[in-house]
This record gives C-alpha cells, sequence and structure tokens, in this order.
C-alpha cells in the first residue's frame, strides 16, 4: 500500500513537471494563425514608431501592441508596448499578472525595479542600449529621474499581459474599495484616503 501511494505521488509529479510549463504562458497553437478572414493589417501596427503624449499626471504613455492592436497576435503569446517618459515621469508600481516583460532602452535613463514576494526591492539605472527584465507577476516600476525624455519597447509572452496599477487598483476602484479597509492597510485617516482618491478619479 505504501509503495502504491509512494508510486501515484511520483507520477503526479512528473505530470506536475512535465504540464507547468504549458501553464506558465499562453497556451500552445493548434493551428498556423487564429485570426479570422485575416489579412496582412491584422499583423502589423504603426503605432510604436512614435513617441507618445506624456503631458499626463504621471509624466508618462505606454502604447500597447497587444492582441486587442494587432488581431494576428490571437494565440501566439507574445506582444510588446513603447513606453515614453517626460523628464521627471514615472510608469508607476504596477503588476502584470499574465506576463513576464523586458524592456529595452531606447533613449535616456531610468531608475527601474521590482519587489519579490519577500519584499526584497531589486532596483538599477539603465541607459540606452540596455535591457531589465520584470518577473510575472511582481510589483515593478520605471523612473525618469533625468532632464530629458527617456522611452523603452517592452515584450511580453503573452498576447494580452494585463494591467494592475496598485494606486489606481486600490484607490479607483468600481465600485470603490471601503475606506475602512485602505485606512487600515495603509495606517491612514478617512480624510487621507478620500484625499488620494480624489487625486486618482478619472478626469472627466
Amino acid at each position: 500500500m505504501a509503495r502504491s501511494t509512494s508510486s501515484l505521488l511520483a507520477l503526479f509529479s512528473l505530470l506536475f513537471l512535465f504540464l507547468s510549463p504549458s501553464l506558465a504562458t499562453d497556451p500552445d497553437l493548434l493551428q498556423d494563425i487564429c485570426a479570422a478572414n485575416f489579412a496582412s493589417h491584422d499583423f502589423s501596427f504603426k503605432g510604436l514608431a512614435t513617441p507618445g503624449a506624456t503631458n499626463n499626471t504621471y509624466g508618462s504613455l505606454v502604447t500597447a501592441a497587444n492582441v486587442e492592436k494587432i488581431p494576428g497576435l490571437n494565440t501566439l503569446g507574445v506582444s510588446m508596448a513603447r513606453i515614453d517618459y517626460a523628464p521627471g515621469g514615472i510608469n508607476p508600481p504596477h503588476t502584470h499578472p499574465r506576463a513576464t516583460e523586458i524592456v529595452f532602452v531606447l533613449e535616456g535613463e531610468l531608475d527601474v525595479g521590482f519587489i519579490t514576494t519577500a519584499n526584497k526591492l531589486t532596483a538599477k539605472t539603465i541607459c540606452a542600449g540596455e535591457v531589465f527584465v520584470f518577473p510575472r507577476g511582481l510589483v515593478h516600476f520605471q523612473k525618469n529621474n533625468g532632464g530629458k525624455p527617456a522611452a523603452v519597447i517592452a515584450a511580453f509572452n503573452s498576447q494580452l499581459p494585463g494591467t494592475q496599477s496598485i494606486a489606481l487598483t486600490l484607490f479607483a476602484a468600481t465600485p470603490p474599495v471601503p475606506d475602512n479597509v485602505l485606512t487600515k492597510a495603509f495606517q491612514i485617516s478617512t480624510k487621507e484616503a478620500e484625499k488620494i482618491k480624489s487625486r486618482l478619479a478619472p478626469k472627466k
């Protein structure tokens, strides 16, 4: 009985090891492409060619090139983005629940970092021509502390990585996260929580 149980455990362990890579990213293809009545424009996108407007609250703009913009990416398990930063601009702390991200610096200099589940910060200053990796699901950020604009090209191992901005998720959700949750979690007053909410509320 003990041997039988051990054999079953070993079998399940092997199955898990065999299947886990397929669970780590988007599913494998079952056909060459998956775009209905596809044409060449379903596989191209010009949006990353020019800098995005960074005259906003954060001083940055993400231009995505994912399956929502390029239908031909459906089931291919990859996507890209261009991120532009004004001097002092930030891509605030956020996560991508479905993808690892790697960025290549086109111009400028950025302070970047991610925080592990053990609450350890890994950070570095990267310059034009350098790359940095943000592991899947971990909170990360990029900040332009230089005096001139910066830009990166980002690549993801998912057709639609998903993005959750920490501040917006907690302080601008619909319906709103209760104040008593936010005040307890961040050790702030109700007045302070409401002030943050008002600053992050969508512009009308």
